[in-house]
């Protein structure tokens, strides 16, 4: 396993200066300054934490790790400098593999009430329209993938969804409270969280999370280097606008409309979910001097012209500006997302350009790998150096996606913008990352088929029925913050050596597959196509940690993610 980055015992300021890491500059405030200025070194009177983990940042990063942390009983602290209702769209794209943690989380069924798929691409050409296109390539549901397409759902209603959700479990999260300055040393973190009235609280953690964004001022603090490559020169403007007058132009809200040939640059109008009434406008300038600032060029009158000038439509009528930000796509990726007792996740470990709907997506899943790996070690006596695994997994499958976010931009920009934009295929579901090269994978088995399920790989789905007769997925078997052992032998033997291995585990859950006496029925044969024949230990995040014939492997692997013994 990689090792942590153990320097010695580090005292954090945050200064106030905006950080370009390539975040969005909006017209919201930017992160608060922290200042260590009032820290004093931790008392030994604070060396029993208070907490167990702190995260600083409530965005869906923080908020999905907190519902994780919830359902696991670890003692946490959620903390947010703004106060609740982030009011932007900004990333709306779910991805398939997303969404299947979201259903894990117990948060799907909101989301799907509140989404809807990727609307068909709408290209004009001044007020005249021209062909209709998906964006994205997606597929009917399959007995492995049960969420074949992207959801869209502005991030607003993302954010909302998991408040209500981390509510539902008993969580919660204190806005108006940021993170001031942090001092670790071996046992812990102790922080300073500064209230909105100006008073300062002393908080001990055994680990502090920072989720605090792209311009991420712990990040800072810590001195990790933070590259950044510029993506696209143009810059960009977003805005959410409540409009009027659709009928009149000849815009509906069925469709992604995008004039992708104007002079002055690429313009596109997306009717928002959740609203009647509210389009999210998108704006490139060709002039790479030009730099748009929302203050100016996101009033409902220089809305207006902009349209007006770019597609030729003079119907429609922008009323109110909810939320507006300018941009310059950039790709960004921390040297490391872990330092001692703090970690970066999400944006604060890596920013992408927004072609492809990778980043938030990639965030949700940083907060998903680290969620269980806590819970181990705090829970379950797992080694420190599990957690190190978190970077090591993490900032490969980052820098993959940034490679992926960055090259799908060129695509738009090379052969494209002709069309409006290029077609996103299925490598951006994010169903085909794995973790097959990390420190947690194990494939014993022989003889595998080359196009065969690996460990490190997603955990596929699988239509069961139980013992009544009842349906019962796969998904139905992983969800929750457990693993579960699957028994696809088909051995009597096996299964009790399996069962044995584990007698003493309540933090496992057995499941046998098919064979004699099966606890879930594989009539259709689905999970013995999907898996083949073995002993699969499913991780709580759902990739296949452990596969094997042999039951004995199954102790030595839970000894590297719990205090048992091999």
């Amino acid at each position: 396993m990689k090792t942590a980055n153990t320097a010695a015992p580090t005292a954090a300021a945050l200064d106030t200066a905006a950080l370009d890491a390539g975040a969005p500059t909006a017209a919201a405030p930017d992160t608060a300054a922290l200042d260590a200025s009032a820290l004093d070194t931790a008392s030994p009177a604070a060396a029993e934490a208070d907490v167990e983990v702190l995260i600083a940042g409530a965005g869906p990063t923080g908020l999905v790790l907190a519902i994780d942390l919830t359902r696991r009983g670890i003692r946490h602290r959620l903390v947010e400098q703004e106060g609740r209702g982030f009011p932007g769209s900004r990333g709306t794209g779910l991805q398939p593999r997303s969404l299947e943690v979201m259903d894990d989380l117990g948060a799907l069924p909101a989301l799907f009430a509140s989404g809807r798929p990727v609307p068909p691409m709408q290209t004009w050409e001044g007020t005249e329209r021209g062909r209709v296109w998906d964006l994205v390539e997606s597929g009917e549901p399959s007995p492995g993938v049960p969420y074949p397409a992207p959801l869209m759902c502005p991030q607003w209603r993302t954010v909302e969804v998991l408040y209500e959700r981390l509510e539902e479990l008993g969580g919660r999260v204190d806005f108006s409270t940021g993170l001031a300055g942090f001092t670790q040393d071996e046992h812990g973190v102790t922080a300073e969280l500064r209230h909105a009235d100006g008073t300062l609280e002393t908080v001990r953690a055994g680990y502090l999370v920072a989720s605090d964004g792209g311009r991420s001022a712990v990040r800072k603090a810590l001195g990790v280097p933070f590259e950044v490559e510029i993506v696209d020169a143009r810059a960009a403007l977003i805005a959410d606008v409540r409009m009027s007058g659709f009928e009149r132009a000849g815009v509906d809200r069925d469709h992604w409309h995008v004039w992708p040939t104007t002079p002055d640059g690429l313009i596109g109008l997306r009717p928002l979910e959740c609203t009647k009434d509210t389009i999210q406008v998108m704006a490139f300038w060709t002039d790479t001097s030009y730099e748009p600032h929302p203050e100016r060029d996101a009033t409902p009158e220089a809305l207006a012209r902009l349209i007006t000038e770019r597609t030729g439509l003079t119907g429609l009528v922008p009323e109110e500006i909810i939320w507006a930000s300018s941009f310059r796509p950039k790709a960004g990726m921390a040297e490391r997302f872990r330092t001692s007792r703090v970690f970066l996740a999400g944006d604060a470990a890596h920013i992408h350009s927004p072609a492809g709907g990778q980043g938030l997506n990639t965030s949700l899943q940083d907060a998903y790998n680290l969620g269980w790996k806590l819970g181990a070690v705090l829970r379950h006596g797992a080694p420190d150096t599990l957690l190190d695994t978190y970077d090591t997994e993490r900032t490969q499958v980052a820098a993959d996606v940034l490679s992926l976010s960055t090259r799908v931009h060129g695509q738009d920009r090379s052969v494209g913008f002709d069309r409006g934009l290029s077609r996103r295929g299925k490598e951006t579901h994010q169903l085909a990352l794995t973790y097959r090269n990390g420190p947690l994978a194990r494939e014993l088995r022989r003889d595998l088929p080359e196009d065969g399920l690996r460990a490190g790989d997603r955990a596929p789905d699988a239509p069961c029925t139980d013992a009544s007769g009842a349906p019962f997925s796969l998904f139905d078997a992983f969800r929750g913050p457990h693993f579960t052992l699957l028994d696809l032998t088909g051995s009597d033997a096996a299964a009790g050596a399996a069962a044995a291995a584990v007698a003493d585990v309540d933090w496992v859950r057995t499941y046998r597959v098919g064979g004699p006496a099966p606890d879930l029925v594989d009539a259709g044969g689905h999970a013995k196509a999907a898996y083949g024949t073995g002993l699969f230990l499913v991780r709580p995040d759902g990739y296949v940690g452990l596969a094997t014939d042999d039951a004995a492997d199954i102790r030595a692997y839970l000894a590297q993610v719990s205090a048992i013994r091999g």
